[in-house]
C-alpha cells in the first residue's frame, strides 16, 4: 500500500480549540520521524472574563463543534486522531469519557486518544498510584468534573487547584513561575502523583523537570495524550526531555 511521503509511519489528525496555541507546538515537539500531525481547529469563541457558568457553557459549545472538526480533518485520511482539548473529555465522569470517545470513533472510523483516558493510562504505566492531586487553568465547576472522572477511575483526589484563567486565550499566557507555585501548593507526602489538565496550559517541560525535584510522577496532559497515541499505534521509541512517560514507558 502506498504511504504518505512524510507520515509514512502514521498520520495523526489533531483536534483542538481554535483558541488553543499550545497543543500544536507541544505535539510537534514530541513527534517522531515518520509521524505527522494535521491540526483541525474546533471553532471556539474567545470568551472573556470566564466564570463557572461561562466556562461550562463554553466547554459544551466546544464539544458541540467537535464533529465539524472531525469531518474536516478526515479529508486528509489520517490513521488516527488525537484530542487536543481536555475539559470535554472529563465531563460526566468515566461514562461521559467513554461516550465522547465512541461518538468520535463512530463518526471518523478511526481510533482516538483523549486526554482523560490517556492520563489514566499514564498513571497505570507508572504503577503504584492511588492518591493524586491535579491542577488546571479552569474554574471550580470544571474541576469538579475532572475530580469526578478520576474518582470514577478509582483514584483518591487529595487536592486540586484551578487557576481561573480569564479567557480561553489567557490560559496560554499563564507563566511557568505561576505553574511552579501551584505544583508546590498541591504537592505533599499524601500525594502519589500530580496531573496537569488543560491543553492550552504550557506544562510539558515543567512537568518533566518537576519529576526530578518532587521525586514522583508529574503528568502533563499533552504529554500523556501524545504518548498514548504513539504507543497505541505501535510506536515505542523513547524520547528524552519530556519526563519518564516518554523516556521509560
Amino acid at each position: 500500500m502506498s504511504r504518505d511521503a512524510l507520515g509514512f509511519r502514521r498520520k495523526f489528525g489533531v483536534l483542538g480549540p481554535s483558541t488553543n496555541t499550545i497543543v500544536q507546538p507541544d505535539f510537534d515537539a514530541m513527534r517522531p520521524y515518520g509521524v505527522t500531525n494535521h491540526y483541525s481547529r474546533i471553532f471556539t469563541p474567545n470568551s472573556a472574563a470566564v466564570s463557572n457558568e461561562s466556562s461550562v457553557a463554553g466547554t459544551r459549545l466546544i464539544g458541540d463543534n467537535v464533529m465539524a472538526a472531525v469531518d474536516s480533518v478526515m479529508t486528509s485520511q489520517p490513521d488516527y486522531l488525537v484530542m487536543g482539548m481536555s475539559a470535554v473529555t472529563f465531563f460526566d465522569g468515566k461514562k461521559g469519557a467513554d461516550l465522547f470517545q465512541k461518538q468520535v470513533e463512530d463518526r471518523s472510523g478511526v481510533g482516538i486518544s483523549i486526554g482523560s483516558h490517556s492520563c489514566t493510562a499514564a498513571l497505570q504505566a507508572y504503577g503504584g498510584v492511588k492518591r493524586i492531586a491535579f491542577m488546571s487553568p479552569y474554574w471550580p465547576a470544571i474541576n469538579e468534573q475532572v475530580r469526578r472522572y478520576f474518582t470514577d477511575m478509582g483514584y483518591e483526589v487529595v487536592r486540586d487547584h484551578c487557576m481561573q484563567a480569564r479567557s480561553w486565550i489567557g490560559i496560554a499566557e499563564i507563566t511557568t513561575a505561576q505553574c511552579r507555585e501551584v505544583l508546590r501548593m498541591i504537592d505533599g507526602d499524601d500525594v502519589d502523583a500530580i496531573i496537569q489538565v488543560g491543553t492550552n496550559l504550557s506544562m510539558v517541560k515543567l512537568a518533566a523537570a518537576a519529576e526530578l525535584w518532587l521525586g514522583k510522577p508529574v503528568i502533563a496532559i499533552n504529554t500523556a495524550t501524545y504518548w498514548h497515541a504513539l504507543r497505541h499505534n505501535g510506536i515505542t521509541q523513547q524520547m528524552e526531555g519530556f519526563g519518564r512517560l516518554l523516556e521509560e514507558f
